[in-house]
Parts: C-alpha cells; sequence; structure tokens
C-alpha cells in the first residue's frame, strides 16, 4: 500500500484524462469533483491487487452517459440535485442492498472524471482505491470491460442519478442487457447516471483486472507535468515514454457529432501543420476515440488508443474543443488483454461494425 497525495492524485488524473482517448470525461468535472480533498490535504490510500483479501468486497463506482457540451435542458429545471455524487449514491445502495461495508473501490475505466468518481468515492467512504483497472483506458460501453472478457457478473449494480434517485439491479441476463437498462436510466436522467457494480470478493476480482493502471496513470501524468514545466513537446514525451508513437499535428476543421441514444457519435477532422503540412487527419468517435486515418487511409485502431494533447500541453476530450484549435494525436500501446480473441470480439474493430481486422499500430 502507498498513500497519494494531492499532486499524485492530480497527475492521476491527468494521466487518465490522456488514457481516456477522448471520453472518461472532461478532466475539469474530475478536478472540480476532488477540490474539497485537495483543500483538506487529504491522502488516499493505494492498494495492489495482491494487497486484496480474498473475502471482502470491492465495487467500482463512475458515471455513465454522454457528458453534455454546456447547456441546461429546460425538462430537469424543476428536479432538485442530490448532495451527493451519484457514483457515491449508488455505492451506498448496494451497501444496504448486501448488508456489508466495501472494503475498497476500483476504477472503471481511465478518464479524467470517471477516475475521479473512484477516488471521490474512496475519499467519502474512508476507503483504499485498488491499483487497477478493468479497461486500461476509457471505453464507450458497459460490457467493455475485462470483467466481461473473464466471465465476471456485473450485478449486483447500484444505479442513482445526480437527482438522488437511487435503484438496485439484483441481476441481469448479462453485461449488454445491463447497458441498455442503464443507458435508458441515464437517457431519462439529463444523459448521465451514477453506476457501482461487479460488487464481488476479492479472490474473483484479482483475476479480472488489469494490475497496476493506477500507477500507470500517474507516470504519465508526471510525465505531463514535467514536459510542461521544461517547455518540451508534451505529446511526444508521453509517446517516447510509454513504447507510443506520435501520429499528427495539425487544426480542427470540422467536428460534425451528435448525442444518440445515450452515447456522442462523431468524428474530428485535421488539417495537418508542421511536418504534416499538406496531409489529413480524421477520427471517429463513440464517446472515446475508435478509428484513425491519414490521408483516408486506417492509421490506428480499437483496442490501441488515440489519444490528443492540446497545444497548451493538455489533455483534449470530446465534445469540449472548438474548430480553429491545434492538437497533436498520438497512439499508445493496448492492453494486452484486448489483442486476445475474446479481447478483440468484445472491443475490437468489428464490434462498432467496421469490417477490418485489428492491426496494431506501428511503431
Amino acid at each position: 500500500m502507498r498513500e497519494l497525495n494531492k499532486q499524485d492524485m492530480i497527475d492521476v488524473l491527468y494521466g487518465c484524462a490522456v488514457l481516456g482517448t477522448g471520453g472518461g470525461g472532461p478532466l475539469e468535472e474530475g478536478l472540480s469533483l476532488m477540490k474539497k480533498h485537495f483543500d483538506k490535504g487529504e491522502t488516499l490510500k493505494l492498494i495492489k491487487l495482491d494487497e486484496l483479501p480474498d473475502d471482502e468486497y470491492v465495487v467500482t463506482p463512475y458515471g455513465c452517459g454522454a457528458p453534455s457540451a454546456g447547456g441546461k435542458n429546460p425538462k430537469f429545471a424543476d428536479l432538485s440535485l442530490a448532495e451527493e455524487a451519484s457514483s457515491v449514491l449508488a455505492v451506498q445502495a448496494l451497501e444496504g442492498f448486501l448488508g456489508k461495508k466495501i472494503y475498497a473501490v476500483g476504477s472503471t475505466e481511465l478518464g479524467g472524471s470517471n477516475t475521479a468518481e473512484a477516488l471521490h468515492a474512496a475519499l467519502e467512504m474512508g476507503v483504499p482505491l485498488l491499483d487497477a483497472d478493468p479497461a486500461g483506458r476509457s471505453v464507450p460501453e458497459l460490457q467493455h470491460s475485462t470483467y466481461y472478457v473473464k466471465d465476471v457478473p456485473i450485478y449486483p449494480m447500484g444505479v442513482a442519478t445526480k437527482f438522488g434517485e437511487k435503484i438496485v439491479l439484483q441481476n441481469v441476463q448479462g453485461d449488454l442487457r445491463a447497458e441498455d437498462i442503464v443507458r435508458a436510466i441515464a437517457v431519462a436522467s439529463d444523459n448521465m447516471v451514477g453506476v457501482a457494480d461487479h460488487a464481488n470478493v476479492g479472490r474473483v476480482i484479482k483475476e479480472a483486472l488489469i494490475p497496476d493502471m493506477i500507477t500507470y496513470a500517474q507516470e504519465i501524468g508526471v510525465t505531463l507535468r514535467e514536459a510542461k514545466e521544461k517547455g518540451l513537446d508534451v505529446a511526444k514525451a508521453i509517446a517516447d515514454a510509454k513504447d507510443g508513437k506520435l501520429l499528427f499535428k495539425g487544426v480542427v476543421t470540422e467536428f460534425p457529432w451528435e448525442t444518440r441514444d445515450g452515447f456522442n457519435f462523431g468524428e474530428i477532422h485535421l488539417k495537418g501543420e508542421a511536418e504534416f503540412t499538406g496531409e489529413t487527419y480524421k477520427i471517429w468517435l463513440k464517446n472515446e476515440n475508435i478509428m484513425a486515418y491519414r490521408n483516408g487511409e486506417i492509421d490506428v485502431m480499437a483496442p490501441d488508443l488515440i489519444c490528443m494533447i492540446g497545444e497548451n500541453g493538455d489533455p483534449l476530450t470530446t465534445p469540449n474543443f472548438d474548430l480553429g484549435q491545434r492538437m497533436t494525436v498520438i497512439a499508445l500501446p493496448s492492453p494486452e488483454i484486448w489483442t486476445t480473441p475474446e479481447g478483440l470480439a468484445c472491443f475490437g474493430p468489428k464490434h462498432f461494425g467496421f469490417d477490418v481486422e485489428y492491426k496494431p499500430f506501428e511503431r
């Protein structure tokens, strides 16, 4: 076990925002959620998988939906907001159902906001955070999880809206059904709900997760911070440090997108600059960046990570940028489990309707 201080947690969230591949929620929301903990000087206990007792329960809290680009929906204007984060309410609902205190929480994916939900829940409930993750990046659908690949049931699961309504799903007929149910609740709740799922004991959890991913995110966050302090190219520094590749530098010329069925779908079109002058780049996204094309040809595809860094060195998330904005696109390698036949069936390009075989990007 080790303790994370304020700077450690900030580095974790910056690294998670890079690994979010455009999704995982805005970093600003994650930092805002953590502000009261930072102001109090709180530290967070981080435990490795082998430190988790076999018989103690772990749950995974997070937000689910399609983050808004801004503005308020008048449909929900008369509803009062809960004082606590919806993901914490979801954990509390599960504790009531299980009749047992949760020993630790884990992240559902690596993202600037969703990982903050796990940090916040751990601090609010006085429990450790697992140094592990079931995605190793950010992902658009609930079944995009190593829990799913390893046949660990998603239920029982708690769902809570930002208006304070709490639901416990005692069982569901598989992760795809859970995705449909939770997504429907999100659509009815201003496109966002808190979820706590995969409530299970340590002996099961330890066999299902990708180890040391919070530490991995922290290392990326430290690389980002130190590169900014030294005036270096942040994107190149991260790619060099983590066996990645600088893919493209350019300016956003088009960004057609829409929120549909609880997801953000869209494309990011870039016009090349510097050494990429005269070239084009396109990214197709479903909440997260899934497919990238250079000059009309496939360049990088999921499950490899397509990450965006702004000209100020900070990670970018969709839909939180504008036409004319400059960015650098880098690729980082997928966690190994996603490149197995089972992993690709769950989270490869064919799952998203692209009739191509997965090919790792060339480093």
